[in-house]
C-alpha cells in the first residue's frame, strides 16, 4: 500500500507542470493567431474599424527598383465614351457641372479640393491624385502585378477614394511621398487623407513599411475609428 501511495505521488508530480503548462500554452496559440493578418479574396466586400484595417495590411520594407511611371497606363477611356479617366473624375467631382465639349474638354464648371481647401473655377488648375501614388504602390506590391493590373490601379473610378481631383499645387508637394513625409496642408483634412490611404492599400492589399505603418497608427489614434468598407480588388 505504501509502495502503490509513493507512486501515485511520484506521477501526480510529474503531471503538475503539464497541467499547468497547457492552458497557457493554448492560450498563447490562441493569442497569437488573433493578431495574425486575416487573408480576403478578391472581390470580396469587408467593413471594419480603419485602425483594424491598418492591422490587416502587411507590414514590409519597400523596393523602387525597377520602378518606371510607364509601368501604369492611366488616363484611359475604358468606357470607350470619349472621356479620359482624368476627366471623368473632374465630371464626378465638380461642384458646379462643366459643359462637355468635343473630346470631352471641360469649360466652366467650379471644383473643391479638399487638400488645401480651396475652389477652382478651370480644370486646368486640378490635378487627378492617385491617393496612394504609382510608385509608392509599385514599392508596396505592385511591382508583380502584370501591365493589365497596374492599368486597372492607375484608373480606378470604382471606388471614389482612389482617384480625388485636387488643387496643382498641392499635388505636386506630395509628389510620391507617403503620410510619413507628406499630409495635406489643410489639417482638418488629415483624419479623412491617412483613413483613406488604409482603405486604398487593403482594397489593393498593398504593404505598408514599418514607418508608414507607425505614422498612420499614430495619426489614426487621434482620428475616429470610423468603420469603412472596402470592395477588393485583389
Amino acid at each position: 500500500m505504501r509502495l502503490a501511495r509513493t507512486r501515485r505521488t511520484l506521477i501526480a508530480a510529474l503531471f503538475a507542470p503539464l497541467a499547468l503548462l497547457t492552458p497557457t500554452t493554448a492560450h498563447a496559440a490562441t493569442a497569437a493567431t488573433e493578431h495574425l493578418p486575416v487573408r480576403h479574396a478578391a472581390g470580396e466586400t469587408v467593413t471594419l474599424p480603419v485602425r483594424d484595417a491598418l492591422a490587416e495590411l502587411t507590414v514590409s520594407d519597400e523596393d523602387r527598383a525597377g520602378y518606371s511611371r510607364d509601368k501604369f497606363k492611366h488616363w484611359t477611356d475604358a468606357d470607350k465614351d470619349g472621356c479620359n479617366t482624368r476627366a471623368e473624375v473632374l465630371l464626378e467631382e465638380a461642384v458646379t457641372a462643366p459643359e462637355v465639349g468635343a473630346k470631352c474638354a471641360l469649360t466652366g464648371g467650379s471644383w473643391y479640393s479638399p487638400y488645401d481647401d480651396l475652389y477652382f473655377d478651370s480644370a486646368s488648375k486640378l490635378d487627378v491624385d492617385h491617393l496612394v501614388p504609382l510608385a509608392e504602390a509599385w514599392d508596396s506590391g505592385a511591382s508583380a502585378w502584370t501591365a493589365k493590373e497596374r492599368e486597372a490601379y492607375a484608373n480606378d473610378l470604382d471606388d471614389p477614394r482612389a482617384l480625388i481631383a485636387v488643387s496643382a499645387a498641392s499635388n505636386r508637394s506630395k509628389a510620391d511621398k507617403d503620410p510619413t513625409e507628406w499630409l495635406p496642408p489643410y489639417s482638418p483634412y488629415w483624419c479623412d487623407y491617412v483613413t483613406n490611404w488604409v482603405a486604398d492599400k487593403l482594397r489593393y492589399q498593398l504593404s505598408v513599411d514599418p514607418a508608414e505603418q507607425a505614422a498612420l497608427a499614430e495619426r489614426l489614434a487621434v482620428c475616429p475609428d470610423q468603420p469603412i468598407t472596402v470592395t477588393l480588388a485583389r
